[in-house]
Parts: structure tokens; C-alpha cells; sequence
């Protein structure tokens, strides 16, 4: 995050700007595959479920309700859908960790919203589903929102060393959202929806955009200590937690209805993460803050109007 105009950009900046790009393109791509296999996993376990049921003379199944078990995950594995989904998503996240490397946050992270045009006109095609207009709309909402969030986030906020002190915040917070995100999952699994693991997923992931971006810059610049490697092991952990909800949601929501919670939800936490802990729009003028509100309402809105109204959600 920091404070930015276009004309003082370098040549290395610019070129992060085709690589989130190419990132985004393999996030819609490793999404659409993803969900595919989650679906034929679903698809096959329920028939075999309904199989058994009339064999023993009782009422089928009618869905799966209480997330993905490890049988589950062991039959995405076999999935080659799901495992050229996983390669996809990885090229992503490298291409992602790289134009981080290369470029400002806020360059580069509103980028991102590109995959959620990019997954909803492949999944309309994909699964003949044509999106009705309110979901088209909810899907604008979502694009304009982030992209005027981080739009101005990026020209009104200063970026500063971050100090071991805010990374112990910065921990201690995710370790909060982690442990808690846990805890409600295992007592109330049964009854969520796509919605719930989207925003997880999200508010994680951002954690996991700004702790990558805190290593990349201390290992750009030298500056490597035991409390990096303690930001890696927390990285990795808000990884795989984030990981195992979006399988979650891809069960139980379409493929754009999860791009758009994560590359909405993802940047505003990140950037919420430096006005309030670093202190980043400490110099910005109460406009923008207003702005910030505004937009991020916007764009949040956008994912809940999706949640509801897109034609393939089981909501």
C-alpha cells in the first residue's frame, strides 16, 4: 500500500501489472476446474449414498450438509478436474506473490477482480447457465466496489517499514479470526452455506495477501528474523484453512459466487489491515475514508446480492 502516482511508476512496477493479470486469468481457469471436480465428487457420493439407502429400504440423502470430509478430499485427489484446478490456482498464487514482489498492493491487488468477469461468463458457458440481470448487476457492484476501495486506497496512503510490534498484532488478530473461524466451524458446520465459507475463506486470505507482501519486503531487504519465519508458518496455516473452506463453498455455491467473495473480500481486508493497524491513511483526508466505506459496502453488497440471486446457487 502505498502512496502512488502513475507517472512515478518504474519499469519493474509496470510489469507487475501483465503478471496479476496472467494470475487472474489462471485463478478463474483452477476455479472452474476446482468446482467441477468438487461437483462430480458430490455427485458420485450421493449416488452411491442413494444406492445404499434404497437397497436398505430407507429415504435417500437428499444433499451433503455438514462440509467436506477427509473420504471427500481423498476423492478430489483422484479427480484429474480438480488436480489441473490445484496446479492452476498454484500458478496463480505464484504470479500473485510475484507482482507483489514487483509492484505496490494496491497496484496490483484490485487486479484481481478480473477473474470474477473472466469466471462468470466461463461458467455461463460451461454449465449453459445464463445470469440474469441481478446477478449481473451484483457482479458489477462487486468489480466497481473493490476497484474503487483499493483504487483510492492506493493514492491516499503512504506505506512505512512494518515494525515487529504491528506483525505481532497482525498475528495475534489472525490467530483470533483463525481460531474462531475453526471453532464455529466444527459445532455449527451442518448449517452453513456458501456464503459463510466465501467470507472466511476471504477475510483469510487477506491476512495471507498482507503477511505475504510483509516477508517479501523483509526479505527484499534483508531484514529476516525468527518472527518472519513465525509470519510463514501463519501464512501457510491461513492457507490450507482458506483452502479447505473455498472446497467448501465451490460445494454448496458457483464457481464466480466464490471468485467474487475471495477477490473482493481479500483486498479490502488487506487494506483495512494497513489504514488500522499500520496506520498507512493516517494522512488522508476524512473523504476518503468515506470513500473507503462506501465502496467497500458497495462491493460487499455486490457478493451477498450474488449469493442470493445467482441462478446456480443452492441458497
Amino acid at each position: 500500500m502505498t502512496q502512488l502516482a502513475v507517472e512515478s511508476l518504474t519499469p519493474l512496477q509496470y510489469l507487475g501489472i501483465p503478471v496479476a493479470l496472467l494470475g487472474a486469468v489462471f485463478l478463474a481457469l483452477g476455479a472452474q476446474l476446482q468446482h467441477r471436480g468438487v461437483s462430480k465428487v458430490e455427485a458420485s457420493e450421493l449416488s452411491i449414498a442413494e444406492e445404499k439407502a434404497r437397497s436398505e429400504g430407507m429415504i435417500a440423502p437428499l444433499a451433503k450438509s455438514a462440509g467436506l470430509g477427509f473420504r471427500q478430499i481423498v476423492l478430489l485427489a483422484q479427480r484429474p478436474s480438480w488436480l489441473i484446478g490445484t496446479v492452476m490456482l498454484g500458478l496463480a498464487v505464484v504470479l500473485q506473490l510475484t507482482s507483489l514482489y514487483l509492484a505496490p498492493i494496491t497496484l496490483v491487488q484490485p487486479l484481481g477482480a478480473v477473474a470474477l468477469v473472466i469466471t462468470a461468463v466461463l461458467n455461463a458457458r460451461v454449465s449453459k447457465v445464463r445470469l440474469d440481470a441481478v446477478s449481473i448487476r451484483a457482479i458489477t457492484f462487486c468489480v466497481v466496489g473493490v476497484a474503487l476501495f483499493v483504487g483510492v486506497a492506493a493514492f491516499t496512503t503512504e506505506s512505512h517499514r512494518v515494525s515487529d510490534r504491528q506483525l505481532f498484532i497482525i498475528l495475534g488478530i489472525l490467530a483470533v479470526v483463525t481460531v474462531t473461524f475453526a471453532v464455529v466451524f466444527a459445532i455449527y458446520r451442518a448449517r452453513f452455506r456458501a456464503i459463510f465459507y466465501i467470507l472466511g475463506a476471504g477475510i483469510l486470505y487477506g491476512f495471507v495477501a498482507t503477511l505475504a507482501k510483509v516477508v517479501l519486503d523483509r526479505i527484499k531487504t534483508g531484514d529476516f528474523n525468527w518472527l518472519v519465519v513465525v509470519c510463514v508458518v501463519a501464512l501457510l496455516i491461513a492457507t490450507v484453512l482458506g483452502g479447505y473452506f473455498v472446497q467448501n463453498a465451490y460445494s454448496s455455491g458457483p464457481p464466480d459466487l466464490v471468485i467474487a467473495g475471495l477477490t473482493v473480500i481479500d483486498p479490502i481486508v488487506a487494506v483495512t489491515i494497513g489504514i488500522t493497524v499500520l496506520g498507512e491513511a493516517s494522512s488522508a483526508h476524512w473523504s476518503a475514508i468515506i470513500v473507503f466505506v462506501v465502496a467497500g459496502a458497495l462491493a460487499v453488497r455486490g457478493v451477498f446480492q450474488l449469493a442470493r440471486h445467482h441462478p446456480q446457487s443452492r441458497d
